[in-house]
């Protein structure tokens, strides 16, 4: 516990637990524990289980072009609809029901994240993705400012499109609370997710790596499953942007936040710096 007293961390929420009422309460509680622990938790979440939901209602149908979501003005109005006035809503209220101090903030807010249409994919190839967006600035001066107030700020994944002003772009997650922890100085960066960790020799079990190297994390990318992609980038970026640690997790495992946070033993896969 005094080794992140005092310390921000950036949990990314996602995966299974953003759709399980009783992992989302026990990640909820977490968050609370956190907070009254000394730590001081900022919470990012996509919402793309409820988006295609969603979507499907409306009837539009989810496509996907190069591991991200193609997001059509009809579908970027959905996007910012569920995130901010369903997903945010409801994981600002699981939380306050155990520490009544979280606070919604969209990536819109006071140019907390700005970003630039997305033409290329990991490849450099051309690609047509709507209104995605890659984060070009962070100012996360919304964020400290409910941190310094004593707030949890939990921060839903849209960004103003820094070419066109009034815009929002559709922006990766993962990637997000990455650039938000180099932002903010962040000590460590925590992602659920619906697997384990990294495997080095995938499928064999066996082979979870509790620890990794940033270089064996660049070495594995072309290998690693696309879902798992992102987020071994977003580890990178916040290592190569300060971050001491960040983790992947399994959210699948009620309290899996507490077990990383405040066991020896951890959980999941942690890349170090250094």
């Amino acid at each position: 516990m005094q080794r992140y007293h005092g310390q921000i961390i950036v949990i990314k929420f996602g995966g299974n637990a953003m759709v399980d009422p009783e992992l989302l309460d026990a990640f909820a509680s977490d968050i609370a524990f956190l907070r009254y622990s000394g730590v001081k938790p900022v919470v990012v979440h996509g919402g793309g289980p409820h988006i295609s939901r969603m979507l499907k209602r409306v009837g539009i149908e989810s496509e996907f072009r190069a591991g991200y979501r193609y997001t059509s003005p009809e579908a970027m109005e959905i996007v910012r609809m569920v995130l901010g006035g369903q997903v945010a809503r409801d994981l600002v209220a699981a939380i306050n029901e155990v520490a009544p101090v979280a606070t919604g903030v969209s990536g819109e807010d006071a140019g907390l994240f700005q970003a630039r249409r997305k033409t290329t994919d990991a490849r450099g190839n051309q690609v047509d993705l709507g209104l995605v967006g890659e984060i070009v600035a962070v100012n996360p001066t919304v964020v400290r400012a409910d941190i310094a107030a004593g707030r949890i700020p939990v921060v839903s994944t849209i960004a103003s499109d820094i070419d066109m002003p009034r815009s929002a772009l559709n922006i990766n997650a993962d990637r997000a609370a990455a650039a938000l922890a180099v932002a903010l100085g962040a000590k460590k960066l925590v992602m659920l997710t619906d697997v384990e960790g990294i495997y080095r020799d995938w499928p064999d079990r066996s082979s979870l790596a509790a620890f990794i190297t940033p270089t064996e994390l660049r070495n594995m990318l072309p290998t690693l499953e696309s879902g798992m992609i992102p987020k071994a980038q977003a580890c990178l970026e916040a290592i190569d942007g300060g971050v001491k640690h960040a983790t992947i997790i399994d959210g699948r495992v009620p309290h899996s936040t507490l077990i990383e946070v405040f066991t020896h033993e951890g959980f999941g896969t942690e890349v170090t710096a250094g």
